[in-house]
């Protein structure tokens, strides 16, 4: 069992502060507010606060009657994860339509190449042809996984974890256990080459969330490359922590800087695995990300949209000056997983 140690008390002013602070940003229907609110329903699940659902509740019916976006994204549909959340609480049909046609998108019109991988696409255009990017774990992959678990739709599930498992082939080096931020199926590389904190950070926290979601995942072949990826991730990740208890956004780079969207989501990930030697990482990353959120709830010094960029250089040129939705979303998952830690379902040995 993991030996964590927090203040609880303090833990749920911080989620309450970045909360607050969130619900004040004009977020949009795109990906930023997709990992914001999947932040805040996290908070609302874990902290069974009905404030924070009536909160998430009154903006997303705002937006919807603002009107949909005419065509969806791969990225857009990160969206889907706080509808997962407003249908469960409300039972609103509502929710549940623009969710399945998120995942209508997602099985049959998104752009795939290759392995039938989910190409990364950010707008209606052909953006990075034939390219994987860790990202796409969290705003598709995940999604799938949860709606085909909550419909009990094995194809579905299945085609979750094929993207599990080809953006596993695709994008981690076996070798240092970390994560490239991306893949060129055309050219057959991984373009700069570079281990991007934040990709780590997608690739580590939606690979954490198989084993409790999906029922009997030792049932599943695919499930068994998903806790092994993990696994040898984590264990290579917590070799480059630093004496802050963060990442670097170039991981292996030490004149890189510390950026905390990326500390929070392997911070994550590491709690829901519940390795118990994982414990003394965690509770350095615990003392690293309350000292980055401001008295006003603004989670500090996270990185701002990255492409995949040329060198290492370019990563440590992206500014960390502004509040960013990822930055408020994964910081409000890491800091309510941590108040539910003791009672996350572990998948055994696997």
């Amino acid at each position: 069992m993991l030996r964590l140690e927090y203040d609880k008390k303090q833990i749920e002013e911080i989620i309450d502060r970045i909360v607050r602070k969130t619900m004040n940003m004009d977020l949009t229907w795109d990906w930023p507010c997709g990992v914001a609110y999947y932040g805040i329903s996290e908070a609302y699940e874990k902290t069974g606060k009905e404030e924070y659902l009536n909160l998430l509740k009154d903006r997303v019916d705002e937006l919807i009657d603002l009107g949909l976006p005419r065509v969806w994204t791969v990225n857009a549909c990160a969206m889907g994860h706080c509808l997962i959340t407003l249908y469960n609480a409300t039972k609103d049909q509502k929710y549940a339509d623009i969710l399945m046609s998120k995942i209508s998108y997602i099985s049959n019109d998104a752009l795939r190449f290759a392995d039938h991988v989910l190409q990364h696409t950010v707008s209606a255009n052909n953006d990075f042809p034939e390219q994987a990017w860790c990202d796409t774990l969290f705003m598709a992959a995940f999604l799938l996984l949860r709606v085909g678990v909550m419909n009990q739709d094995e194809d579905m599930i299945n085609d979750a974890l094929n993207q599990y498992y080809w953006h596993i082939k695709y994008l981690q080096n076996p070798g240092s256990g970390f994560y490239y931020h991306g893949y060129d199926n055309i050219a057959k590389d991984h373009m700069s080459g570079i281990y991007w904190g934040r990709a780590n950070a997608w690739a580590a926290f939606t690979l954490s969330q198989v084993g409790g979601i999906l029922p009997e995942c030792y049932l599943y072949p695919k499930y068994m490359d998903v806790a092994g990826s993990l696994n040898e991730q984590l264990a290579a990740l917590k070799t480059v922590q630093t004496e802050n208890g963060l990442w670097r956004t170039v991981l292996d780079d030490p004149d890189s800087y510390e950026e905390i969207s990326a500390s929070a989501g392997i911070a994550a990930a590491m709690l829901t695995r519940g390795n118990p030697l994982h414990s003394k990482y965690i509770n350095k990353a615990v003392k690293g990300l309350l000292a980055n959120v401001s008295e006003d709830g603004k989670v500090m010094n996270v990185s701002a949209g990255t492409a995949v960029m040329r060198d290492k250089e370019g990563y440590r040129g992206i500014s960390r000056d502004w509040i960013q939705g990822w930055g408020q979303g994964l910081a409000l998952a890491f800091f309510s997983t941590l108040l539910v830690s003791d009672s996350i379902e572990k998948d055994g040995a696997l």
